[in-house]
């Protein structure tokens, strides 16, 4: 049985449909697979530079001592 022009046109189609729908599967797994390798070795480098930028401004803190620091939080009592 002849398959008409138009029955031969959206089986073509729908082959290229199903065919770019895979392409488009296969590089959306290539882009996972790819990004947390660089997304743990940037968020580990991030996180180094913060925890020396803490470390940095709590030394400097422990040099100059808060003037709250030296005075006692709780009133003293006048011994009479």
């Amino acid at each position: 049985m002849p398959r008409g022009r138009s029955t031969f046109k959206k089986r073509q189609k729908e082959q290229t449909r199903q065919q770019r729908q895979r392409e488009k599967l296969e590089r959306r797994n290539e882009r996972k697979q790819e990004k947390p390798a660089e997304a743990n070795t940037d968020e580990m480098a991030e996180l180094r530079e913060h925890a020396a930028a803490q470390a940095a401004l709590f030394n400097l803190n422990a040099e100059k001592p808060h003037p709250v620091e030296n005075q006692s939080l709780v009133p003293q009592r006048d011994k009479t």
